[in-house]
């Protein structure tokens, strides 16, 4: 007899998560329980990992509906650690640096990689198509890795047009078949 283990995992913005408590359970079809900022997950094996995401994109900050995007076949989550990247230890410097002035450097990204870009402490989570998110991963590391904002968003700009260029391509190669 195979058990099914419920899932755990360590929420810091739990109050995010049960003030939308049922809203969640019934997007995902699970149901979640917590002891303090642990939150334990209950549900079919495949759902209960989509839910792990989900909740671990809200920890990073994500609004609900964001999130709740992962359930989306083609959309991934994806998560860096600042500290993995960068051996500097003027974290806020870094952090600054994506977020940029008035949050423009972020949401210039996100209108670039068609992303969605979360900063929560020393972590970036990214949301998006499995074909986008590379470029938003891409992006976010050069920035940590400390390339002038300029060179990024012309690489991205580029990698944008070149993937516009691909699409057209092949609509032309599926329209003369």
């Amino acid at each position: 007899m195979l058990l099914n283990k419920m899932q755990e995992i360590y929420i810091e913005l739990i109050g995010k998560v049960i003030k939308n408590k049922s809203k969640l359970e019934k997007a995902l079809d699970v149901k979640i329980t917590n002891k303090g900022k642990l939150v334990f997950v209950d549900g079919p094996a495949e759902v209960e990992y989509i839910a792990l995401k989900v909740l671990e994109a809200i920890n990073l900050d994500f609004s609900i509906d964001t999130a709740l995007l992962l359930k989306e076949e083609n959309i991934e989550f994806h998560k860096i650690n600042i500290k993995d990247i960068t051996k500097r230890h003027d974290l806020e410097r870094v952090r600054a640096r994506i977020i940029g002035t008035k949050g423009k450097a972020l949401k210039t990204l996100q209108t670039l990689t068609q992303c969605n870009i979360s900063l929560h402490d020393n972590q970036v989570g990214i949301i998006g198509d499995c074909e986008e998110i590379e470029d938003a991963v891409q992006a976010i590391t050069s920035l940590i890795q400390g390339s002038k904002h300029g060179n990024v968003y012309a690489h991205a700009e580029k990698r944008r047009k070149e993937k516009r260029l691909e699409d057209k391509n092949l609509n032309i190669k599926n329209e003369l078949k």
